[in-house]
C-alpha cells in the first residue's frame, strides 16, 4: 500500500473530517495559507468549433497549490481575500464547498506530493499549444482506461480532447455534463451521470465533481454496477487518490500550473488502484 493511500475514507466529508482531527498529517490549525488566487481563462482552439470558459480557485500552502473549478463568477466577492492568511482548519469547514476541496487539496499536496514514493508515476506533456498539449494530456487520461476496442465510456465532464482520444481508439462515449448542451460533434450532452453508470464499460470523470457535489454519489453509483471508475484532475489532484481502491480505479492527476496556462513542457502523474500506482 503506498503512502497516497494510507488513509482511506469512505466519502469526501470523512476525508475532510480526518484531516481536520491531525490524522493525515500536521495540525491544519498551525498551518496558515499565504496565498490565494482564482485563474480565469477563456478558450477558443483553432479548427474547434466551440469554446469554454474555466475559473479555478487556488490556495497556496508552503511548497504547494491546491486547486478546486468553479462556475465563472460562482465565488462570492471577498472569497480570495477570506482565504489568504487563514488557517487551513478553518478552510476545511468553510461553508463553500469549493474553498473546502481547495484547501484540501493544498493541505493533502504538502504532506503527500506527487512523487513515486507515494504512489504517482510522472508523464511528460510536450511544449507546445494549448490545443497539442490538450491532445497529449488526453491520451495520457484515456490509457488509464481498460476497455477493449468497442467498448462505451461514459464521460463526466466534458472535454472534447477526450472525445475525440475515445473515438481514435474505437470506443464510444457517453457524454455528461450538469451544463448540457452539444459537444463538438453535435452529439448531445445528458446531464444525469447516475442514470448512465449501468450501461457503460467506464466511467471517466472529472475532478470538478469534487467541487459540485457529485462525485461521492458518482463513485457509490459505479462500485453498485461495478464500474471502474477513472478520474481526471485539475481540481483535488491531491485528493482523488485518496480513493484509489475505493471506488476510484484510476488517477490522472495535474497540479497547478495546469497544462492551458504555459507553453512549455510539463508533468501529470498517473496513479493505478491495481498496481500500487504503477501506470
Amino acid at each position: 500500500m503506498t503512502a497516497t493511500r494510507g488513509a482511506l475514507a469512505p466519502c469526501l466529508d470523512a476525508l475532510l473530517d480526518q484531516a481536520l482531527g491531525g490524522e493525515l498529517g500536521p495540525d491544519p490549525v498551525a498551518r496558515r495559507i499565504a496565498v490565494a488566487f482564482t485563474t480565469s481563462q477563456a478558450v477558443r482552439h483553432d479548427g474547434r468549433r466551440g469554446g469554454y470558459r474555466n475559473e479555478v480557485l487556488s490556495l497556496r500552502l508552503g511548497r504547494a497549490v491546491g486547486s478546486c473549478a468553479v462556475e465563472p463568477g460562482a465565488l462570492p466577492e471577498g472569497t480570495v481575500e477570506e482565504c489568504a492568511g487563514a488557517d487551513v482548519a478553518s478552510l476545511l469547514a468553510h461553508p463553500l464547498l469549493p474553498v473546502r476541496v481547495a484547501a484540501l487539496d493544498a493541505y493533502l499536496m504538502d504532506v503527500t506530493p506527487h512523487t513515486p514514493s507515494h504512489g504517482a508515476r510522472p508523464v511528460a506533456l510536450p511544449a507546445g499549444s494549448s490545443l497539442v498539449r490538450s491532445r497529449a494530456r488526453a491520451a495520457a487520461v484515456v490509457e488509464l482506461l481498460d476497455v477493449p476496442r468497442g467498448g462505451t465510456v461514459l464521460v463526466v465532464g466534458v472535454v472534447n480532447s477526450l472525445l475525440a482520444e475515445l473515438r481514435s481508439r474505437g470506443l464510444s462515449a457517453i457524454p455528461c455534463d450538469l451544463k448540457g448542451g452539444t459537444t463538438e460533434w453535435g452529439e448531445p450532452i445528458l446531464t444525469d451521470a447516475l442514470a448512465e453508470t449501468g450501461r457503460c464499460d467506464a466511467v471517466l470523470a472529472s475532478g470538478m465533481t469534487l467541487g459540485n457535489g457529485t462525485f461521492d454519489p458518482l463513485r457509490r453509483s459505479a462500485q453498485e454496477h461495478g464500474t471502474p471508475l477513472v478520474m481526471f484532475a485539475q481540481t483535488g489532484s491531491a485528493v482523488l487518490p485518496r480513493f484509489l481502491g475505493a471506488g476510484v480505479s484510476a488517477v490522472c492527476a495535474e497540479p497547478y500550473p495546469f497544462f492551458w496556462l504555459d507553453g512549455g513542457p510539463g508533468t501529470i502523474h498517473r496513479y493505478r488502484a491495481d498496481d500500487g500506482g504503477t501506470s
